[in-house]
């Protein structure tokens, strides 16, 4: 089938091409303004202080960027481990931190860390991630011998959500209705087997048409 074809196939459709792509997108738009909640991200950054020895700072390993960067992936993992996550829902009263997500950012020329954490509740968001820094500092001095995590800002509870994006879901859900209507479209168009044209009967017999009979009289 041509680009010519399918562009008259779908203009003989044009209703379900038009139709499908619409109630899509509206189904799409209630869901996600009735069902979808918002959610709300709170963010933190930290700061990695190595350990002092013997009274000489390790001043040495602050300018290598390769070992920065090694103790800011370390301290990256911990802030997600099962530890830091437990203590931190301790800490709140929570039995686990639940529906709330947090995603970690670090620095690839310093050991400059961030946080997110998102979830449903603003308050709360921004609670996690202040005490996750709080416990990663302990777990990071324990474990790893790194002298403490010093936040740079403290997590705020934000005003506005950061989640779902609707006009997103509802443009896919667009493209999609129309993806799935010229698929119906030409999927019907396959499976008529009927003869429509001069250029089917060729196809169909193997032979040229010489003459046509034109419909008079409206039979």
């Amino acid at each position: 089938m041509t680009l010519l074809e399918l562009l008259h196939l779908l203009r003989r459709h044009l209703k379900l091409v038009i139709a499908l792509p619409i109630v899509c997108a509206v189904a799409m738009g209630a869901y996600s303004f009735l069902l979808m909640r918002n959610t709300y991200t709170a963010s933190t950054s930290m700061y990695v202080l190595a350990q002092q020895q013997d009274g000489v700072s390790t001043t040495s390993l602050s300018t290598d960027l390769s070992a920065s960067q090694m103790i800011s992936n370390d301290v990256s993992a911990l802030l997600t481990s099962d530890r830091v996550i437990a203590e931190t829902a301790a800490a709140l009263g929570m039995e686990d931190l639940g529906p709330y997500d947090a995603t970690v950012a670090s620095e690839t020329t310093s050991r400059v860390i961030t946080l997110s954490v998102t979830g449903p509740d603003p308050q709360v968001a921004a609670d996690i991630a202040n005490h996750m820094v709080a416990n990663v500092s302990q777990v990071a001095h324990e474990v790893m011998n790194i002298e403490s995590v010093n936040p740079i800002d403290q997590a705020i509870a934000p005003d506005s959500p950061s989640g779902p994006n609707r006009p997103l879901y509802v443009a896919v859900a667009l493209m999609g209705g129309l993806f799935l209507a010229v698929a119906i479209v030409v999927l019907q168009d396959m499976l008529n087997t009927k003869v429509r044209s001069q250029e089917d009967v060729e196809e169909l017999l193997g032979i040229p048409v010489v003459g046509r009979i034109p419909v008079i009289g409206g039979r």
